[in-house]
């Protein structure tokens, strides 16, 4: 281990000074680790308020704003302009409004809709009646 009678300085104005500079490291890094775990703290905060993802995922054109398609919410393959959607919604607008499913992950047969077999998947036209839905 450290010999302290060959280590240190027998100057007692370096030894004050070692022991000044020293502090101030333990300083540092209290305060850094004290950042830290208040980093950490709000991290899982965060983590544990943050509101569930939504089930469903309604597609938007980046360019006009429509509807493009109908996702379930952890599919891969959403575009970057997404609105959430609620169970309700997403069986409207893959009915009533037109809008149609995306054909990987299939949300007409997670919501247990049947009737979309004669329609095509992805038209990219405007389906008619979202107004309501894009309002909000």
């Amino acid at each position: 281990m450290f010999d302290t009678s060959r280590d240190l300085p027998d100057d007692l104005e370096q030894l004050r000074t070692l022991r000044i500079w020293h502090a101030m490291w333990l300083e540092r890094i209290d305060r850094k680790a004290a950042e830290l775990r208040q980093r950490q703290a709000e991290e899982e905060r965060g983590r544990a308020h943050r509101p569930p993802a939504p089930d469903w995922f309604l597609e938007l054109s980046r360019a006009t704003g429509h509807p493009l398609a109908v996702h379930v919410g952890d599919c891969g393959m959403t575009g970057r302009q997404t609105r959430p959607l609620g169970r309700d919604d997403a069986r409207r607008l893959l009915t009533a409004d037109g809008v149609p499913a995306c054909p990987i992950c299939r949300p007409d047969t997670s919501l247990h809709i049947v009737d979309l077999a004669g329609r095509p998947l992805l038209c990219g036209t405007r389906p008619q009646g979202c107004a309501v839905l894009l309002a909000r």
